[in-house]
């Protein structure tokens, strides 16, 4: 896909400042309801907060703690129609909720709130909720602590294994409808005229050429990066109270579960889970207060240590120690400023669309905003940004439209069609690229059916394949190998971070997409100094064995 040049063309409708998933979400719906729309972000696709999510589809239980119904109406309704329109990528996901003795929310509490959930939820639920004696629990999930257990709850849920995904598609269907997302594209300010935004000034980041998109309504969705872009452009309060979460990825360990088991932290007393994922284990998160470097967000080692220490209290047999942890995932989540909060989680996880006027006219900027409820955060931008424009209202399309990946007349028979036959990949390949692509598999066999050496394994791990890597550059918006090792084929978040597949993969990029030598190493390069954020186990290890013993081995 080639990348667009910015410049001084016509004036669009919107602009919109971060392509993350509430921007890509606001892209795709206001071009299908008729406007034209320019994203740009200074990274990739879902490169920032979204890629850091728990990857989970919250029905929005833990909203009840705080009585906002709204929220968990709407959470609930947007999980039903993330079942509805991406079935390949969010799934039914199981929840043990365990009651302990000393917990700061009784299990009767807990109980009841789930009840009033299960009436919440009534015809878009996936099941109620189950109470579990501590005897069943101790059937069921064996290695779990018995100490001060008084019983618990078995809830459905939902997961979404590869958010990134949900970004390309967002992206791939934002661009079918006429929207033009412009990615390592840095916007180095507004215009302001007359206390009036006409758009943003810009920084091809590969090139160093300046330009400017000159927009009727400019939307700041930069997630947590919202002040920075107004910083001494807009006069505003502080807009982003954003808490880091971090979590951490181990391999299955003795008395791992085959459920998530979301539980009370003895520490401090956060709900946190432990939940299965692609084979491996995620722990997390962490909900502090963060004040720091936004572009520098790592994992710290008390993260670390928290989160294995509440897995080892959880699961005694575990034995976790730092030397288990593969990588960690730190981000920072897009909350409203709250002064004086004494818990992060009481701080809202709702959306505000702001419109500045009348001090700024021509601005609006997304405040908030959660995986879960992106859909819903893009109606509201949408609807706010055809009234400020002065267009006819339109309804909203995207509560039914299916995204590319499940764009079928029969979701399920494509499915069972594509693993029923799955030459020229094998069975587990064929299980992959269906979970990762959905009909946008048939893709990537096209490809490999045309040339036959597309079909080369890249990542011994998972079976993928080089056609993937040519699909992620020419249909999926990459610009880089970390755009398709992280964000593409997903093959990045293994347990070596597909240090092993990297070289390969930027070996295809020279055989098929014109790069030479230089730039695929360099691009290895770059890969691998996006990695440390994650403190991956694989270069720890690495960087910790004398070179003479690597050039030996």
């Amino acid at each position: 896909m080639p990348h667009p040049q910015t410049g001084t063309g016509d004036v669009v409708d919107l602009v919109v400042i971060g392509a993350g998933i509430n921007g890509l979400a606001i892209a795709r719906d206001a071009a299908e309801r008729g406007l034209s729309v320019v994203v740009v972000d200074r990274g990739d696709v879902g490169a920032g907060t979204t890629a850091t999510s728990s990857r989970l589809i919250h029905g929005g239980l833990k909203y009840l703690e705080r009585y906002d119904f709204t929220l968990v109406h709407e959470s609930i309704r947007e999980r039903h129609l993330l079942f509805r329109n991406a079935p390949h990528l969010v799934h039914d996901y199981p929840m043990l909720i365990p009651f302990y003795a000393g917990d700061s929310r009784p299990g009767p509490l807990i109980r009841l709130g789930l009840a009033a959930f299960d009436v919440l939820a009534a015809g878009r639920g996936r099941g109620r909720s189950r109470g579990m004696s501590t005897r069943a629990i101790g059937r069921r999930w064996p290695h779990l602590s018995q100490r001060g257990l008084r019983g618990g709850v078995l809830f459905n849920d939902a997961q979404v294994p590869w958010a990134e995904r949900l970004c390309v598609e967002l992206l791939i269907d934002a661009e079918r409808l006429g929207a033009t997302v412009l990615t390592y594209t840095t916007v180095t300010g507004l215009i302001v005229d007359d206390r009036r935004v006409l758009g943003v000034r810009t920084r091809d980041n590969d090139t160093g050429e300046a330009g400017e998109i000159r927009g009727r309504l400019t939307i700041n969705s930069a997630g947590p990066w919202i002040d920075r872009i107004l910083d001494g452009q807009v006069e505003s309060r502080r807009l982003n109270g954003g808490t880091k979460g971090s979590h951490v990825i181990v391999d299955p360990f003795p008395g791992a579960p085959d459920t998530c088991i979301f539980f009370e932290a003895a520490a401090d007393q956060r709900p946190i889970f432990v939940f299965p994922w692609e084979g491996r284990y995620v722990l997390g998160s962490t909900d502090l207060t963060y004040e720091d470097d936004l572009d520098e967000v790592v994992a710290s080692d008390a993260e670390i240590d928290y989160l294995l220490t509440e897995a080892n209290r959880l699961f005694p047999d575990a034995n976790l120690t730092p030397d288990d942890v593969l990588y960690s995932v730190a981000g920072v989540r897009p909350l409203p400023y709250t002064a004086g909060v004494s818990d992060n989680a009481k701080i809202s996880r709702g959306h505000t669309v702001l419109d500045h006027a009348p001090a700024y006219r021509g601005l609006l900027t997304i405040i908030g905003g959660k995986l879960t409820t992106h859909r819903a955060l893009a109606e509201d931008a949408v609807d706010e940004a055809l009234e400020v424009l002065g267009r006819p209202r339109r309804r909203c399309a995207t509560r039914t439209r299916p995204l590319p990946g499940a764009d079928a007349a029969d979701w399920p028979a494509f499915r069972a069609g594509f693993l029923r036959a799955p030459a020229p990949f094998t069975p587990e390949q064929a299980a992959r690229l269906v979970a990762v692509y959905g009909i946008r598999a048939a893709r990537v066999r096209e490809l490999v059916v045309a040339d036959p050496a597309l079909g080369e394994v890249v990542d011994s791990r998972t079976g993928a394949v080089a056609a993937e890597v040519v699909l992620a550059f020419r249909e999926e918006g990459a610009r880089t190998l970390a755009d398709v090792l992280l964000r593409r084929t997903l093959v990045g978040l293994g347990p070596d971070m597909a240090l092993s597949a990297a070289v390969t993969c930027a070996d295809v990029a020279v055989r098929y997409l014109g790069w030479d030598a230089g730039r695929a190493r360099s691009e290895v390069a770059a890969y691998r100094a996006e990695l440390r954020r994650f403190r991956p186990r694989v270069l720890r290890l690495a960087e910790a064995t004398p070179t003479s013993d690597r050039r030996a081995s």
